[in-house]
């Protein structure tokens, strides 16, 4: 028997309510509270979430059969009441029409002002002046257990609501690029292909994080970028249509260290960042950091892996000092360098 969902009206839906076995006064209670925080929350971010329809050019060999366009779904978020709308890099990437249709049932044409697959975060616009927005959070309050809310467009059911709690923090994520991306928020708010672009909230209807990956094949292991980072790219991307990444000039390595090395420098890991290459005419040449020299500490932080490396880059400004101490033929060295800005940050 094939199976029908059917949209009833409210008055329906109060009369079905209605016709529930009613719950014990503490149990109405504990849901009110539970309920209550959902609705407040949804009512404050609801209106600033759009569904986002993109279309792209078919692959020749469909065409052939007849198909000219793909057509794919995704959310966003409004920011700023001038139009901009944060999203997926994922959700646009590669697409040559991207509409954003409203909570109001308008659906306007929108521009791609920049996209960052490394955060796999993109940055839209709509002409429209007159947009509500949401209110961005501050995701380094975050605790696990934390009430969340999830609003988006799973599998096309526009304006979906789905509620959950913080499942961890300080996750690492890769990108597409292979890029890690850190502090992820994990979840087991509901997401669904669809959700990918829209909000993650906490119980005041503040963003806390972009809604990005779910796990295949699992249940309840869900991810979103951290809104500290959604907000830095963005703005990236609306000043300059790309995010400005620092770089050193240096291909490395992650190498295990000799436990007696370890113990001597008093490194926080087993492992360190060995350069294999120092490219010329860069910030790490500038710096006199040579091949060979293994990295220990970036800005104060311990460089265990190559990973650890990339973020103390991916997140400092282009043009000013970043500091790494290096072991170098039995010293310890503090060495200032100065990278400057490169295309790929690596």
């Amino acid at each position: 028997m094939a199976m029908q969902i059917v949209q009833r009206t409210t008055a329906e839906a109060g009369r079905a309510a209605n016709a529930a076995s009613p719950a014990t006064a503490e149990d109405a209670g504990a849901l009110d509270a539970y309920s209550q925080a959902v609705i407040g929350a949804v009512e404050r971010l609801g209106p600033a979430v759009v569904s986002l329809g993109v279309s792209r050019r078919a692959p020749e060999r469909l065409q052939r059969r007849g198909l000219s366009e793909l057509h794919g779904a995704g959310s966003g978020v409004v920011i700023a009441p001038d139009g901009y709308i944060l999203t997926n890099s994922h959700v646009v990437q590669g697409t040559d029409r991207v509409e954003a249709r409203l909570p109001d049932g308008r659906v306007l044409p929108a521009e791609i002002v920049g996209s960052d697959a490394a955060t796999d975060l993109a940055v839209l616009r709509v002409l429209d002046g007159r947009l509500p927005s949401a209110a961005l959070g501050d995701s380094s309050r975050l605790r696990v257990g934390q009430l969340v809310v999830a609003v988006g467009n799973p599998l096309g059911f526009q304006a979906t609501v789905t509620a959950g709690v913080i499942s961890a923090l300080g996750r690492t994520l890769r990108a597409e690029s292979g890029r890690p991306i850190d502090n992820v928020i994990q979840t087991d708010a509901a997401l669904n292909p669809g959700n990918s672009g829209g909000p993650l909230a906490d119980s005041r209807g503040l963003v806390i994080g972009i809604n990005t990956a779910v796990i295949a094949g699992s249940q309840g292991l869900c991810f979103a970028i951290p809104v500290s980072t959604a907000a830095w790219v963005a703005s990236q991307l609306i000043q300059h249509g790309r995010v400005r990444r620092a770089a050193l000039g240096v291909s490395a390595q992650t190498i295990a260290l000799d436990r007696r090395i370890a113990v001597a420098y008093h490194l926080e890991g087993p492992t360190a960042v060995r350069l294999t290459e120092v490219q010329p005419d860069t910030a790490a040449a500038a710096a006199g950091l040579r091949p060979g020299d293994l990295v220990v500490r970036a800005s104060g932080h311990p460089v265990v892996t190559m990973d650890d490396l990339v973020l103390a880059l991916g997140g400092h400004p282009v043009g000013t000092a970043l500091t790494l101490e290096v072991l170098r033929g039995g010293e310890r060295l503090v060495v200032d360098t100065y990278p400057a800005e490169a295309s790929e940050a690596r």
